[in-house]
């Protein structure tokens, strides 16, 4: 008989933590809503015997609260929904590295930090959408045709405050230069159907609504309205349609969820075995069918509604060189015009 390798992480876990596995706890700082992240936790619990202790809440304030707490902060993970956000935890000093080796087999090099402050737990596509009943997807090709004069007031997409598009931007810094990139923000920016304004389901429900033809989201708030309870959502979203731009290049922007040791982690072992756990393949399948999230390991099947949406190839630009380049992608937007 043989055990699947997740049986044997669960394993291994057991036996580092038997001799404290009634009063071991790990304490988790969590950007993500409770309802996507806890359910994996408990399971966490129920096969460890490890207590999670969870405090959610806005990504950058649980950063600037750890940082505040300084060494007497109770965080030992810190888990956040954008690879900005865990560059910029890294940058005030309140992660430390994480070698384990699970990371290292497990998490593309381009997906995880270079000193392995964070590492990712799933991947975030960013492509573009349109409606079904108006845009035939054959005028559809890269992002930067999004600039040509026949996209003018008919793209959506939220503001340059939102750091999933300060992200984006940072992404086509690395891949095409500040000068280009400027100047692609600037032919967006001329194109805007309206001004930006609230989140990702909103730009899809703008173009249903006809305020615009396309727009820019990712794909797990579409998959989240497609398997909503209230059918008037889940119409809504059969509306709209994905398109994967520059797939014959740079591939399409992708981001992440991921997880930090804390600096300061005073349950280090349990810290790092959750993180181990979040990787494994029930954890990886319970991410991609639940949140609609692209696992980052290998082999793993998607849930059925992102499979509906088609494969795509991914942009593979370091993500740690899109967070480093958050505050001036940032000034570029502004510099563009994008409020």
């Amino acid at each position: 008989m043989t055990l699947s390798i997740s049986r044997v992480l669960v394993l291994l876990s057991l036996v580092i933590f038997s001799a404290h596995s009634v009063s071991a706890e790990v304490n988790v700082y969590s950007a993500r809503k409770e309802a996507l992240i806890k359910p994996i936790l408990d399971d966490f619990s129920e096969q460890t015997g490890i207590k999670v202790n969870l405090i959610t809440g806005d990504a950058d304030a649980l950063i600037s609260r750890m940082k505040s707490e300084g060494q007497f902060s109770p965080a030992d993970v810190l888990i956040s929904t954008d690879v900005g956000r865990l560059v910029r935890a890294k940058e005030l000093g309140i992660t430390q590295a994480n070698t384990d080796e699970v990371i290292l087999k497990t998490v593309p090099a381009y997906l995880r930090d270079e000193d392995l402050h964070w590492t990712a737990l799933t991947l975030r596509a960013r492509p573009i959408m349109y409606a079904k009943d108006r845009i035939d997807p054959a005028s559809l090709s890269t992002m930067q045709a999004l600039t040509n004069k026949e996209w003018k007031n008919r793209i959506c997409i939220r503001s340059s405050n939102n750091i999933y598009n300060q992200s984006m931007i940072s992404g086509m810094i690395q891949t095409q230069g500040e000068a280009q990139t400027l100047a692609w923000a600037k032919g967006l920016v001329a194109n805007f159907a309206r001004t930006p304004k609230g989140g990702d389901r909103d730009q899809i429900k703008a173009v249903v609504a006809g305020e615009c033809d396309v727009a820019i989201a990712n794909t797990y708030y579409l998959a989240g309205m497609l398997n909503a309870d209230d059918e008037a959502t889940r119409k809504t979203a059969q509306q709209v349609a994905v398109f994967w731009p520059d797939q014959d290049t740079i591939g399409t922007h992708v981001n992440i969820s991921g997880a930090s040791v804390a600096k300061y982690a005073k349950h280090l072992e349990a810290a790092k075995a959750l993180i181990r756990f979040m990787l494994t393949d029930k954890a990886q399948v319970w991410y991609a069918e639940t949140n609609h999230e692209y696992p980052v390991k290998e082999g793993i099947k998607w849930s059925q509604t992102l499979q509906d949406m088609g494969t795509f190839k991914a942009q593979e630009v370091s993500l740690s060189k899109v967070g480093e380049t958050n505050a001036k992608a940032l000034m570029l937007m502004d510099s563009a015009g994008w409020r």
